[in-house]
């Protein structure tokens, strides 16, 4: 008989963060701002998507970025040209948010005079998919070039996301990439799942998902 015991970390890191997403969900309720957390893989287009969703909302909300990267400060750089107030979270190495480091990230940016908070999560379809950051909803980015088997390959990304933006779609021609299998494939997963074809470069499809975007707003804070 063993003399040690076993405790399971990973599950009680999980049960801790979990509380306090759900706390800082309440305190943005209150607040009446919504969060949207923004995942990717890297090359995605999160960036591209960012800045034409600012574009066709920024005269309706007041929209505040959380541009989060291993150690770089590209993005928050590429934000603040749109006028959108923006913070660059660097997490020194870890390839996911937390709870704890999205509120911190939250009172650095400032929440008093925001209505619509993005977190531009760091590139990555595994960590960042396991972590409830406190968001309000989880929209994801799947680009062409990526393929339409990455539903079967990272099942919990697409299974705890609201939206799917299927980006890239101006380049279909070029690569093997059938849409209707991949909506079959996040639809199995996941069957509320909202799916919108966009081209971020072009702006197709943004329109669409800025109205989900109004209306899961609106929603929020009724």
């Amino acid at each position: 008989m063993e003399g040690y015991r076993v405790l399971e970390i990973k599950q009680s890191v999980f049960e801790n963060n979990d509380r306090e997403a759900d706390k800082l969900r309440e305190q943005l309720k209150q607040e009446k701002t919504f969060l949207l957390n923004l995942m990717s893989s890297p090359g995605s287009g999160k960036t591209t998507t960012l800045k034409a969703t600012i574009a066709a909302l920024k005269d309706e909300f007041r929209i505040g970025v959380m541009e989060a990267d291993i150690d770089s400060d590209v993005d928050a750089a590429t934000i603040e040209k749109t006028g959108a107030k923006v913070i660059q979270l660097h997490t020194g190495g870890m390839c996911h948010l937390d709870a704890g480091m999205t509120k911190q990230g939250l009172i650095g940016l400032g929440t008093q005079d925001i209505d619509f908070a993005i977190l531009e999560n760091i590139g990555n379809l595994v960590c960042p998919a396991e972590f409830d950051t406190g968001a309000v909803k989880n929209a994801m980015i799947l680009s062409v070039p990526e393929g339409h088997d990455k539903p079967l390959k990272y099942p919990l990304m697409f299974s705890i996301c609201d939206v799917l933006l299927i980006n890239k779609i101006d380049v279909l021609p070029y690569f093997d990439f059938d849409i209707e299998e991949c909506k079959k494939y996040v639809l199995r997963l996941n069957p509320n799942m909202k799916i919108i074809p966009i081209c971020a470069r072009t702006g197709e499809g943004i329109d669409e998902f800025a109205q989900w975007l109004r209306e899961q707003i609106t929603a929020w804070n009724a």
